[in-house]
């Protein structure tokens, strides 16, 4: 990955397509980020900004992100000094991992103030910060730095602002005879990143690529610098061995997997979004999926004990047999033995059985007490055998109450938590608002054919999806015998591509995500029942037909409406 200097750079000039827009709303998802809603040049844009230690960036974004219902302070700061102002001018730090957003406002008495957002893309170290420039004072930022964290500059509010310290490394859109000596003699791409400002080592090895077949080194650069200047020319996307690469710019020295998207922003949400979100939702589901996965555990242990209680009530058809033998043959034993020796009369072999004996009871006794004990058995196998199958029913459900954590939205989160305490098996959050009852959201997808599909992410949404959004001739699908989402085609007779298309989904939407030639049944809504006393989500089907998929993310994501 190489959100760089010079990546920086072609992020710059996308986002002066933001300069003269009105910030009508900033809302805060998490501790991590924040989202603006700007109005520029007669079209709507969110613009987001993150300090995620591994996703920290500021784009453009297509994606939706759920808001709590009440801001921190950081975002009520924000709305505070820059709701309703003007975006006057974008611009980057040096060739730094940073851009700053000046904005005329007004304050609570009218007044005309300027103000100024410094994000600074630094990893770990990344920082979301509004700044007062006409004081040059930070007025709060998104992360506080106390002195004894950071000699050098102390992030707080109050405190004067410092711009992080200079790499003293040559600037990369300044041809000085020292920049073009760099460029002239670099044979690593070691050299070029330890010399000039902005470059990562990624696109060192670009550069040094493209030299390669150059007569004139210094025209190659000038327009390789030109295309990041323009906001990037191919803005690819290259998969490679498990890991992902991205640039403005074609990556001609990369073989992988390759794809383009048409700006920045697009590319930026196709890299971090899913991982972002998966990121939202541990933020937001860490203790749900700790005990989802404690409580399966236990169920596990249950089992196991359940098998060990089975093997020993097994033993019943030995008690009968035994009390059978000892009652034929009481006449001819006396009280006081501690075993006995009798042929097995239901034995071809007439094989001799040994039967232990309490010596304190009559033979006529042990042998009621052998009967005792098998009725004790047979009636505890009856036990055994129910709790199995409710303890086996158990862990499938918490199997897919697992697998739809893992997938989930930070929506879909909150409709689980709805279901667990609707079940009685989480007590309900205490809420000082009253939450208005509403319909589950599942998630819609549009077929190549235009066709409609629709996805239940939980199981709430599962039975919303099949049992009050389907009709009874709309084809229902779901992975064989796999945990996984209902899946519905709003068709009654779907094409080949759309059956293939949801298939496809119903495979993505289930713990076999990561596996190919995924087995995924479907039938018409009407063959699919849900038996009395079922848990949420669990249905039976029938006049099934199955078919074998493997998982695409990319044409789901094409899919997604």
């Amino acid at each position: 990955m190489a959100f760089d200097g010079l990546f920086t750079i072609s992020m710059k000039t996308e986002l002066q397509q933001l300069i003269t827009g009105r910030i009508s709303k900033i809302h805060q998802p998490n501790a991590q980020e924040i989202l603006m809603q700007i109005r520029s040049q007669g079209k709507n844009y969110k613009l987001l900004f993150s300090v995620h230690p591994s996703y920290s960036r500021v784009q453009i974004t297509n994606e939706t992100i759920d808001n709590p219902a009440t801001p921190p302070l950081f975002c009520m700061v924000l709305r505070k000094h820059l709701e309703g102002g003007i975006i006057s001018s974008i611009r980057q730090h040096e060739t730094d991992r940073i851009i700053i957003f000046q904005i005329q406002s007004k304050n609570e008495i009218g007044d005309d103030i300027t103000r100024e957002v410094h994000m600074e893309i630094m990893g770990r170290h990344s920082n979301l910060l509004l700044v007062d420039p006409s004081r040059n004072l930070i007025l709060e930022c998104i992360k506080h730095l106390s002195p004894s964290m950071n000699s050098y500059r102390t992030i707080l509010p109050g405190q004067p602002y410092i711009a992080p310290p200079t790499q003293n490394k040559l600037h990369p859109l300044e041809y000085s005879e020292e920049l073009l000596n760099v460029i002239q003699s670099a044979h690593e791409s070691k050299e070029i990143v330890e010399q000039i400002s902005g470059f990562s080592p990624l696109h060192a090895k670009e550069l040094l690529y493209r030299f390669n077949e150059a007569t004139d080194r210094v025209e190659v650069y000038k327009a390789y610098m030109k295309e990041f200047e323009q906001g990037g020319s191919t803005r690819q996307i290259v998969e490679l061995n498990g890991k992902t690469f991205y640039s403005p710019n074609a990556l001609s020295h990369l073989d992988g997997d390759k794809y383009k998207e048409k700006n920045l922003g697009h590319l930026l949400d196709r890299v971090y979004f899913a991982k972002a979100e998966r990121d939202r939702v541990k933020q937001q589901a860490g203790d749900l999926e700790r005990w989802l996965q404690n409580e399966l555990n236990k169920l596990k242990l249950k089992m196991k004990k359940l098998q060990k209680d089975f093997e020993q009530a097994e033993k019943l058809d030995t008690f009968q047999l035994y009390g059978e033998l000892l009652m034929a043959n009481a006449y001819a034993m006396e009280k006081g033995a501690k075993e006995v020796e009798l042929v097995n009369y239901y034995d071809e072999n007439e094989k001799t059985v040994v039967i232990p004996l309490d010596n304190r009871k009559t033979p006529t006794q042990n042998a009621q007490s052998y009967y005792n004990r098998y009725t004790k058995a047979k009636t505890a196998l009856l036990k055994i055998e129910q709790q199995f199958e409710i303890t086996k029913e158990d862990i499938a459900y918490f199997e897919l109450l697992l697998q739809q954590v893992m997938q989930a939205s930070p929506t879909d989160i909150e409709e689980i938590r709805e279901e667990l305490t609707e079940q009685g098996l989480l007590k309900a959050r205490a809420s000082k608002k009253k939450k208005k009852p509403t319909k589950p959201t599942p998630e819609k997808f549009i077929a190549s054919d235009g066709t409609e599909i629709s996805v239940g992410k939980n199981n709430k949404q599962n039975d919303f999806v099949t049992f009050k959004l389907a009709r009874k001739t709309d084809t229902w699908l779901h992975t064989k015998d796999i945990p996984g989402s209902h899946v519905v085609i709003h068709s009654d007779n779907p094409s080949d591509t759309a059956l293939l298309e949801a298939a496809n989904l119903a495979a993505y939407f289930s713990k076999a995500r990561e596996s190919a030639s995924v087995p995924v049944d479907y039938t018409v809504i009407k063959q699919v029942k849900k038996p009395s006393g079922a848990k949420p989500g669990f249905v039976i089907y029938f006049e099934q037909t199955t078919l074998f998929v493997t998982p695409d993310e990319e044409k789901i994501r094409h899919m997604k409406k």
